[in-house]
C-alpha cells in the first residue's frame, strides 16, 4: 500500500460517535463533505491536536502525531498545522501584518515583517498590511487567515468551511484564488465543506461523511456517479434511486428487473441473479427523446412515460416523468427551457426517454433500519480508507 502524506484513522464512542478514515497526498486537496453535524470540524480538530479521539492514529509526512496503541499524542503546538477556522479567529486589535506574524513562533524576529508582507501579497492583500480586521471585508479577513495559516510553514493545511461567511461573488473569487494557490503548495490540503458543488470544483478527491463516519472516498465525479451505497447516493444528490432485482449477466451488461421493466445496466457480476439491489442514475443519464429522433439502441433502455411535473427554474426546467404512467416509477431530470419549448415538453405530455446503460449504477440494497444505511456501526476497529475508495 502506498504511503500518503496524511493518513487519518480515528474512532470514539462518546460524547459524539466518530469512526473515520481517509488519506491525502502532498499537493492534493481532499474535501470532507457532509451535512452539519457530520463530524467535519471534529476531524480537523483531531488532526490539529485540539481534540484527542479515543482510538486511532494520525501520520503526517512520515511522522506519527497520534497512535493510541503506542500512547503517542503530540500536543497541538508540536504539530506543523495551518488551520483556517470558519470565523477566521483573527486578533481584532492586531493589524493584518501582526496577525500573520503572531503565527511565526519559529521565525527570527528580523525576518517576520518581510515574510508577513510577502504572504499577504501572495493572498492579494499587498498594501493592506496595517489594516485592522474590523476595517477589512469578510473576504479580506479570510485571506489574512490563510496567510497566517501558511506562516507556520505547515506540513498540512486545514480549511474549516472557509467560504461560509462570504457572499456569493466574493466566494467565487476566493475559489479561483485557492485553485491558483494550491498549485504552489507541496502539502496535503483538507477542506471541510457542506457544499458538494464547491467540493467537486476545488478538490482532487472527496470523502463523504455522515454522523461521524466516512462512507466513501474518491474522485468527485466517480463518487457522484458511482456511489458505494444508497446512503452515499442520497448524500451526493443522486435524484434517481430505485429497487430492482438482478435477472442475468450478459457480456458487459447486467440485466435488472425494475417494476416489471427490463433495464440494461453497467456490468456488476458481484450481484447474484435473483438478488434484490438498488440502482442509481444521475439526472444527466436520463435522456428525453426529440420527437423526431427516438432511441437508437436497446442498451439506451428506451421507455415511454408522461411528464408529471414541469417546473421552470431560471433557464432550466425540472422534470418528473412517470414511466408507463406509474408514480412509483418516477424519473427526475432537467433540461434547458428552450429545448423543452422546441420539443413541446410540458406537464401532461407523453414523452420517450432513454436511461443510458453505462450510467445505470448498481448498489447493495439497504433497508431503512440497516445500520449501514443510517450511519450506525457496531465494530470497534477503524478500517483503512482504501477499502471504501473509488477510482
Amino acid at each position: 500500500m502506498a504511503d500518503h502524506a496524511l493518513d487519518v484513522r480515528v474512532a470514539q464512542d462518546s460524547p459524539a460517535p466518530l469512526r473515520a478514515a481517509f488519506t491525502c497526498d502532498a499537493g492534493r486537496v481532499l474535501a470532507l463533505v457532509g451535512p452539519a453535524g457530520s463530524g467535519k470540524t471534529r476531524l480537523l480538530r483531531c488532526i490539529a491536536g485540539l481534540d484527542r479521539p479515543q482510538r486511532g492514529h494520525i501520520v503526517c509526512r512520515g511522522g506519527t502525531w497520534l497512535d493510541t496503541n503506542q500512547r503517542i499524542s503530540l500536543p497541538a503546538q508540536a504539530r506543523r498545522v495551518g488551520l483556517v477556522f470558519q470565523n477566521y479567529a483573527l486578533f481584532p486589535h492586531l493589524s493584518a501584518e501582526d496577525n500573520v506574524m503572531a503565527a511565526m513562533t519559529e521565525v527570527a524576529p528580523a525576518e517576520r515583517v518581510r515574510r508577513a508582507r510577502a504572504l499577504l501579497a501572495r493572498v492579494h492583500l499587498a498594501g493592506l498590511n496595517r489594516r485592522l480586521p474590523g476595517d477589512l471585508s469578510s473576504a479580506q479577513r479570510q485571506r489574512v487567515a490563510v496567510a497566517r495559516a501558511l506562516a507556520r510553514d505547515p506540513q498540512v493545511l486545514l480549511l474549516d468551511e472557509p467560504f461560509a461567511a462570504v457572499d456569493r461573488m466574493a466566494r467565487r473569487t476566493l475559489h479561483v484564488e485557492l485553485a491558483e494557490m494550491r498549485r504552489h503548495l507541496d502539502m496535503p490540503v483538507v477542506l471541510a465543506t457542506d457544499d458538494l458543488d464547491e467540493a467537486a470544483m476545488l478538490a482532487d478527491e472527496i470523502c463523504i461523511l455522515h454522523r461521524g463516519r466516512t462512507l466513501q472516498q474518491g474522485r468527485p465525479l466517480h463518487v457522484m456517479s458511482r456511489p458505494a451505497s444508497m446512503q452515499v447516493a442520497r448524500l451526493v444528490g443522486v435524484r434517481n434511486v430505485h429497487a430492482a432485482r438482478v435477472v442475468a449477466h450478459e457480456a458487459e451488461f447486467t440485466i435488472i428487473d425494475w417494476e416489471g421493466t427490463r433495464l440494461d445496466a453497467k456490468g456488476a457480476p458481484q450481484f447474484d441473479v435473483g438478488k434484490r439491489i438498488a440502482w442509481a442514475l444521475p439526472s444527466d443519464g436520463v435522456i428525453v427523446h426529440r420527437r423526431d429522433r427516438p432511441s437508437r439502441s436497446e442498451h439506451e433502455n428506451p421507455l415511454k412515460g408522461s411528464v408529471a411535473q414541469f417546473l421552470p427554474l431560471g433557464a432550466q426546467a425540472e422534470l418528473v416523468i412517470h414511466v408507463n404512467g406509474r408514480s412509483e416509477m418516477a424519473l427526475r431530470t432537467s433540461m434547458p427551457l428552450h429545448v423543452a419549448a422546441r420539443n413541446r415538453i410540458a406537464a401532461g405530455e407523453e414523452v420517450g426517454v432513454s436511461l443510458l446503460a453505462s450510467s445505470v449504477h448498481l448498489m447493495p440494497w439497504q433497508e431503512a433500519g440497516d445500520g449501514a444505511a443510517t450511519g450506525r456501526d457496531h465494530e470497534s476497529t477503524v478500517p483503512h480508507p482504501a477499502s471504501s475508495r473509488t477510482r
